[in-house]
């Protein structure tokens, strides 16, 4: 299948899932991992194997700054993330294209470096992911609030200890739990973190407050059937 021709300044909402639906993470220390590959190979400056040069410094410790040693030159991200999410069997992203081809230079780095990973750490074989990533083009601003609902509070959601239809009846409640999960970058737009990884130069500006999204969020998620709204914007089951 052809893709959408993705140009400077698109928005792009990227996801795809664990081949046959199996995991693609299995603990923390995968998830953080999750989170290093977003941060270092969003740069135009690549090494060949950039773990290797920074293993002693890397960590599952959540919210430990990123290192970047002194030899490297400025980091020039490829794409912005303006959100993301990882569950255990699958990933979503929001991007924007910064560079000419960023997205599909900085998602061939990630799927090859997630694969490589796992891979060598579990001693398997073959694809990690169902097939190549799955992207939507966004065009319209309301779907931009709509679409970081269901990557970063909706998704989350559904990890809900007591289930996603508890976490919506008691949503303070699992609001205040889904902030507090690492994976994901709900804590940027709650004013609880301040990631290198996210930008929040469009988002932010959609919202003039942690409150207002937060309000915004609860409506999307007791007023509104998402996954109807977005349509093909949203992972097939």
């Amino acid at each position: 299948m052809q893709r959408e021709k993705i140009t400077i300044d698109s928005f792009v909402h990227v996801y795809n899932r664990g081949n046959r639906k199996q995991e693609i993470v299995r603990n923390n220390k995968d998830k953080w991992h999750f989170l290093e590959i977003l941060y270092y190979l969003n740069d135009e400056f690549i090494l060949a194997n950039p773990f290797r040069k920074i293993e002693d410094s890397l960590t599952t410790v959540v919210n430990k700054p990123f290192i970047r040693p002194d030899s490297w030159p400025e980091r020039k991200p490829l794409v912005k993330i303006l959100s993301f999410s990882l569950l255990e069997n699958h990933y979503h992203l929001f991007l924007k294209e910064i560079k000419e081809n960023g997205i599909s230079l900085f998602m061939k780095r990630f799927g090859t470096s997630m694969a490589k990973y796992f891979n060598a750490r579990y001693k398997e074989n073959g694809r990690l992911f169902q097939g190549p990533y799955k992207m939507k083009r966004i065009d319209e601003e309301m779907y931009f609030k709509y679409l970081s609902v269901y990557i970063q509070v909706k998704n989350v959601f559904e990890m809900y200890p007591e289930g996603y239809e508890k976490a919506v009846n008691e949503f303070e409640k699992a609001y205040d739990w889904a902030i507090k999960y690492p994976y994901c970058s709900l804590a940027d737009y709650a004013g609880e973190r301040n990631s290198p990884i996210i930008d929040k130069d469009v988002l932010g500006e959609l919202f003039s407050n942690p409150k207002e999204y937060k309000e915004f969020a609860r409506q999307c998620l007791e007023q509104i059937d998402l996954d109807n709204k977005l349509g093909r914007l949203t992972l097939e089951n």
